[in-house]
C-alpha cells in the first residue's frame, strides 16, 4: 500500500522503540529530503513534513530577525535548521536558530518553532535537553516565548535575549498579506523607535 502525502499541510508521524543507531540509519537516509525535520528523544522519532505555509512563516520570521539584528547592530548566526545533537540523547531540528552576539558560534542562543500540529512540550523536552537558552513558538498568530530556568523552560511575555525587541510587531508583521509591505513596516518602526 503506497502512503501518499498532502504537501498542502504539515504532518507528523512518531514511532517509539528505536534505538540511536537506528535513527541515525534514517537521517541518512532522509539526507537529501527537503522539508523533512527529524527528531529524536528517548527512543522516540519524530518525523515532520512542513508545508510552504509553515515555511513561509518560519522564513518570514527569519526575515524580520535579521532586520532587526541589522538595525541594531547585533552580530548573530544564522543556523537555520541545523541539526543540533547529544549523542545517544537528542537530536533536533529547529525552524530557525540563530547564535546571538557571534558570527561564527554555532550552539543556537534562541530556536524558532512553527507548530501547525501538536509537539510543543516534546520540542522544550529536546531543546532543554540540549540547552537552548530561549524558544519561540509561532502558533496560530502567536508568539510564545520561553526562557530556559535551572527548573526548565519558563514561558515569558518579552525576550531576555533580544529584550528591546516589540514581539507584538514581530508578529503582526508575520501575518501581513503582502511581505514586502510587512518588511518595509518592521523596519520603518525598528528604525524610528529606540525600543521596538
Amino acid at each position: 500500500m503506497a502512503v501518499t502525502l498532502d504537501k498542502t499541510k504539515d504532518q507528523r508521524l512518531v514511532h517509539s522503540g528505536m534505538t540511536w543507531q537506528q535513527f541515525q540509519l534514517l537521517q541518512e537516509s532522509f539526507a537529501d529530503s527537503p522539508g523533512i525535520r527529524l527528531a529524536y528523544y528517548k527512543g522516540e522519532i519524530e518525523i515532520l513534513t512542513v508545508s510552504p505555509e509553515h515555511e513561509s512563516i518560519s522564513r518570514m520570521i527569519a526575515f524580520l530577525l535579521c532586520q532587526y539584528f541589522l538595525a541594531k547592530n547585533i552580530e548573530f548566526n544564522p543556523l537555520g535548521s541545523f541539526t543540533q545533537e547529544k549523542e545517544e540523547e537528542v537530536s533536533a531540528q529547529a525552524d530557525e536558530s540563530f547564535a546571538i552576539g557571534s558570527a561564527t558560534a554555532t550552539k543556537p542562543d534562541l530556536v524558532v518553532e512553527v507548530i501547525f500540529t501538536s509537539g510543543s512540550d516534546r520540542k522544550l523536552t529536546r531543546d532543554k535537553l540540549l540547552g537552548v537558552p530561549e524558544v519561540w513558538f509561532w502558533e496560530d498568530g502567536l508568539l510564545k516565548l520561553y526562557h530556559l530556568q535551572e527548573s526548565g523552560y519558563e514561558q515569558i511575555e518579552r525576550s531576555e535575549i533580544l529584550p528591546e525587541l516589540n514581539i507584538d510587531l514581530l508578529a503582526r508583521c508575520v501575518m501581513m498579506a503582502s511581505k514586502l509591505e510587512a518588511l518595509k513596516a518592521f523596519q520603518q518602526t525598528i528604525v524610528n523607535n529606540a525600543s521596538c
